[in-house]
């Protein structure tokens, strides 16, 4: 009897196997990165994005040691143009050929991607910010208060946006000291705070459905048995649990956003004319088409890859959080 219990005590302390493989534990960190490695496109994404970042960092190096002039620079305006002051095409010297004024696009371009991964990762921090803290208070405290914040995001997802956000920057842009008291600018700055004032609500829509059904857990009624308060129960046990939907939405935002400058850009309201953007060369090069093609073509390209790349990023980073996925 006793040389069995020594056996039985023995086979219970070896290691959990399955088919001669010991079984071994991973954190949630270790499964999503496990399962997001496997997601060859998410990846490719991943880089694109990577490259990206690397160019619109080392713009300024790589226009100074490289190109060896500026977004802005005219020195060689004459001898990219021709006897009809039109823009000469890709060559040795500009790879990506001129613009309308002569200046290098390719240092334009990778500019450009200054101002649109600026604008669009600022203008997201700050409505992933709002949202989450509008959406967590609205579904935990509910009342009065969720009523009120509800309402309020219903009334800006009816708005026209685009319409609004042009209303918004052309009322703002007609003085030098911009609006609210000249503490928002025309510029980047008003452009950032055009597209986090129309973002935050579709985050914090999402952060309150997910509340609202988080706030009925067991482990949230155990926290206020003990004691705990509506803040700290929000800090240390809601919001831990919406970290998978909010980065996975911000991926999403990511390129909306850099799509929502362009767009405004494109309509003259973004940013000023000396700051290289994306859309608004594609809207300087609008009437130039036929003869110079280049122009649309390199922001084009940068703008549907760089936005693809982040589309692809988020669904790769969705698929490795959501545990019910079979990929």
């Amino acid at each position: 009897m006793s040389q069995a219990i020594e056996e039985l005590g023995a086979s219970a302390r070896k290691p959990i196997t399955l088919d001669d493989h010991e079984v071994e534990g991973r954190s949630p960190r270790q499964l999503f990165w496990l399962r997001f490695k496997q997601d060859k496109v998410a990846f490719l994404g991943l880089f694109f994005i990577f490259v990206l970042l690397l160019l619109a960092v080392f713009a300024p190096f790589i226009a100074q040691n490289i190109a060896h002039r500026g977004p802005n620079d005219l020195s060689l305006s004459r001898e990219m143009t021709d006897s009809f002051g039109l823009p000469e095409g890709p060559n040795g010297t500009y790879i990506f050929g001129a613009d309308n004024a002569g200046r290098d696009l390719f240092v334009r371009v990778i500019y450009g991607a200054r101002t649109s991964l600026l604008v669009a990762i600022v203008a997201t921090g700050i409505s992933v910010a709002v949202g989450v803290i509008l959406g967590i208070v609205a579904g935990y405290v509910g009342g009065k208060i969720d009523t009120v914040i509800s309402r309020t995001i219903d009334v800006i997802l009816s708005l026209p946006l685009l319409l609004f956000a042009i209303g918004v920057a052309a009322a703002c842009s007609t003085t030098k000291e911009g609006c609210l008291g000249g503490r928002i600018k025309p510029g980047l700055s008003l452009v950032i705070f055009i597209i986090a004032a129309f973002s935050w609500p579709y985050i914090a829509r999402i952060v309150r459905g997910s509340t609202l059904s988080i706030r009925e857990k067991e482990y949230i009624e155990a926290s206020r048995s003990l004691g705990a308060g509506t803040f700290r129960i929000m800090l240390k046990e809601v919001l831990p649990n919406l970290v998978a939907p909010i980065i996975i939405y911000a991926t999403f935002l990511i390129p909306s956003n850099i799509i929502f400058e362009a767009a405004l850009s494109f309509l003259g309201l973004g940013v000023p004319q000396k700051t290289p953007s994306w859309g608004r060369m594609l809207s300087d090069a609008s009437g130039l088409l036929e003869v110079a093609p280049w122009l649309m073509i390199f922001p084009a390209a940068f703008l549907v890859v760089t936005t693809l790349a982040f589309n692809l990023l988020g669904d790769g980073v969705r698929d490795a959080l959501d545990p019910r996925t079979g990929r």
